[in-house]
């Protein structure tokens, strides 16, 4: 089992927890953007988005490429996949339980 520490997961999940942010993520998905272009979907101002984006920088989830006064953006995929991989701990739990419930109903269908 691979042990995740606190100071990695939590940044992660935090930064995740904000829908503002997961829609930037997914904007990034799709591949480097500038400051600009991730913030032109949203309502909310330069600098609220602008603050998003520290979140996602300091989670470590987004990456920024300084070419004078333009700021790119790319998505860091690495601690996606260790929060994923984490998550996945969990599955045998929810399978399990799974399995339980269809045992269950199976032998409530033949009572």
């Amino acid at each position: 089992m691979v042990n995740y520490t606190d100071e990695t997961l939590d940044p992660v999940f935090a930064a995740l927890a904000d829908p503002t942010r997961r829609a930037i993520l997914a904007q990034l998905i799709r591949g480097e953007a500038t400051v600009s272009e991730v913030a032109e979907p949203f309502s909310t101002s330069l600098p609220a988005i602008s603050r998003h984006i520290k979140v996602l920088e300091e989670a470590g989830l987004v990456a920024r490429r300084k070419d004078g006064r333009i700021h790119h953006l790319h998505l860091v995929a690495v601690p996606l996949i260790d929060a994923m991989q984490w998550l996945e701990q969990y599955h045998w739990f929810w399978e399990s339980q799974f399995d339980a419930l269809e045992q269950f109903l199976e032998k409530s269908d033949d009572e």
